[in-house]
């Protein structure tokens, strides 16, 4: 079984800073570093790092291409990532001290996937498999009606939150993963509330209160709470979730179970300072007991 995820490749600027800054100011950074960093990578290291196995579809410019040997070191498959002309994404992050962040994002390759290049790598996949992406990349559309035609189960996380993407996508959908404010937004341009949408398991994340699974078959939604934990940057932990998440059900488990096992790889990964390159692995989240 394999994850096939059509997701953006970022190299990630981190930024150090008292406080976010505010309109006009100027704020002196403490330290910088650079890693490896977009949605979608995180979401395919933490899948690896979780055990499945997962192959990433995506696009980088010749500045990335030491992008694509770290996925392939964190265990992700990396070959169906073309290198072309367009410079690779970046995103510029500034952290706080009580780890909220700001960032800015610049798309490049991610923007530019060719679906001729997509639908070459989703033509091995079967009912067996995983479909994911995210709105960090062009192609989710195309990407997920080749991906359901195979009878695959296809997942979305609707962030950066573009209503009229979501909806596109929206009937092809098995599992969306959304925020609180994503879903309020969601609701405002559809009419639909979470448990009234088409999709068959929704889950809501919830920040430090934890997130909430809604079955939609059933309407039954059941809570989990957040750990408690102190927090040092909070980047990348729902792409952790999302990818725990999608791991534990390709593994074979039960959507609590999987759910349960993310909420500790998140409360983990906020811990850390970093994005791709500190995901944490299944052992470590295993040991995990805040």
């Amino acid at each position: 079984m394999t994850i096939f995820n059509l997701g953006s490749i970022n190299i990630d600027k981190v930024y150090r800073v008292p406080h976010l800054p505010g309109p006009g100011e100027t704020l002196a950074a403490r330290e910088v570093t650079e890693g490896l960093g977009g949605k979608g990578a995180n979401m395919s290291v933490a899948a690896a790092r979780a055990g499945a196995r997962v192959l990433h579809i995506g696009g980088v410019g010749g500045d990335g291409k030491w992008t694509v040997d770290r996925l392939t070191e964190y265990g992700v498959d990396s070959r169906g990532i073309h290198i072309g002309d367009t410079p690779t994404g970046h995103a510029i992050i500034a952290v706080e001290d009580a780890g909220e962040n700001a960032i800015l994002l610049y798309s490049g390759a991610n923007q530019v996937i060719d679906p001729a290049h997509i639908a070459d790598w989703l033509d091995t996949g079967t009912s067996d498999d995983t479909f994911v992406t995210q709105n960090e990349t062009n192609a989710q559309r195309e990407g997920a009606e080749l991906a359901s035609s195979r009878g695959m189960r296809v997942a979305y996380a609707a962030a950066p939150f573009d209503a009229t993407r979501v909806q596109e996508i929206l009937p092809l959908i098995d599992l969306l993963f959304l925020n609180e404010v994503e879903a309020q937004q969601l609701t405002e341009a559809t009419g639909l509330s979470p448990e009234a949408l088409p999709v068959k398991d929704v889950i809501v994340t919830l920040g430090a209160k934890g997130c909430r699974w809604i079955d939609t078959d059933t309407a039954e939604t059941t809570e989990f709470p957040a750990l408690k934990v102190t927090p040092v940057d909070t980047t990348g932990a729902g792409d952790t979730f999302t990818g725990y998440v999608l791991a534990g059900l390709d593994r074979g488990m039960p959507m609590a179970q999987a759910i349960t096992q993310a909420t500790k790889a998140a409360a983990l990964m906020v811990t850390r300072l970093g994005t791709a390159d500190v995901i944490p692995d299944l052992r470590e989240v295993r040991d995990f007991n805040p």
